[in-house]
C-alpha cells in the first residue's frame, strides 16, 4: 500500500514561487551584465577600427589581418569573423554621436542591434525601437515584424513615461538575452587554470556587489 503524501502548505507554494521568480530575475539581470560588456567591447574595436582607418589610411585587408589574428589568438571564440568586425565598425559608425542611445544599445542582444542597424537609417526610429523591444521582451523576429510592418510610423511614434527595466521574465527577449550565443562564445574557458580564474573573479564580483547593495 501506497504512502499518501501530504499536500504542501499553501504558504510553501507562494515562497517556491517567489523563490523561482528571484532566480529568473537574477538570470535576466547576469545575462544582462554580461550582454552590456559583450556589446562595449564590439563598441570599442567598431571605434578603434573606425579611427585607425582614418588615421593611418588603413583598407579592408587590416580587417581580415585582425580577424585571422583574433581567431587564432582566441580559437574557442566565434564573433570575430571579418563580415563581425565590419558590422562593429557600423556599429559604432552609426551610434557614435547618439549619445541617448549609446548605452541603450548595450541592453539588446547583438542579433537585435544588426537588425536595427541595418533595416532602419534613423536614430529616433531606432530609438523607439529598442525601448519597444526593451517594454514587451520583443525577439529579434518580432523586431524584425515589427519594423517591416513599420510600427513605428502607424503608432504615432511618441513614447512617454519609459523607464528601462528588466524585460519581461517570461519574454522572448528574456529568453534570447540569456541563450544569446554570442555571450556564450565571448564566456568561454579554454583550460581549468583559466576556470578555476574566472570561478574566482566571479565570486569576487559577486561579493562586491553584495557588499555594495548593503551598504547603500
Amino acid at each position: 500500500m501506497k504512502k499518501k503524501i501530504s499536500k504542501m502548505p499553501v504558504k510553501y507554494l507562494k515562497f517556491l514561487t517567489n523563490v523561482k521568480n528571484q532566480i529568473q530575475r537574477a538570470q535576466i539581470k547576469a545575462a544582462i551584465y554580461v550582454n552590456r560588456e559583450l556589446i562595449a567591447l564590439y563598441w570599442n574595436i567598431g571605434k578603434q577600427i573606425l579611427q585607425l582607418q582614418k588615421q593611418e589610411g588603413w583598407g579592408k585587408s587590416i580587417v581580415e589581418q585582425l580577424s585571422k589574428d583574433l581567431r587564432r589568438g582566441f580559437p574557442s571564440l566565434k564573433g570575430f569573423s571579418p563580415r563581425n568586425l565590419w558590422e562593429m565598425r557600423s556599429f559604432y559608425d552609426v551610434y557614435k554621436n547618439a549619445v541617448n542611445l549609446q548605452q541603450l544599445v548595450a541592453e539588446i542582444p547583438w542579433g537585435h542591434n544588426l537588425a536595427l542597424i541595418h533595416k532602419i537609417k534613423h536614430n529616433p526610429e531606432r530609438l523607439w525601437y529598442i525601448r519597444k523591444t526593451i517594454e514587451h521582451g520583443w525577439s529579434r523576429n518580432v523586431l524584425i515584424h515589427q519594423i517591416e510592418s513599420t510600427a513605428y510610423h502607424r503608432s504615432g511614434k511618441a513614447i512617454t513615461n519609459f523607464r528601462k527595466t528588466l524585460p519581461p521574465m517570461q519574454s522572448d527577449l528574456a529568453h534570447q538575452i540569456i541563450k544569446d550565443p554570442y555571450k556564450f562564445d565571448f564566456l568561454t574557458i579554454e583550460d581549468t587554470r583559466r576556470e578555476k580564474d574566472m570561478k574566482c573573479a566571479i565570486y569576487r564580483f559577486g561579493w562586491d556587489a553584495w557588499t555594495r547593495t548593503r551598504n547603500k
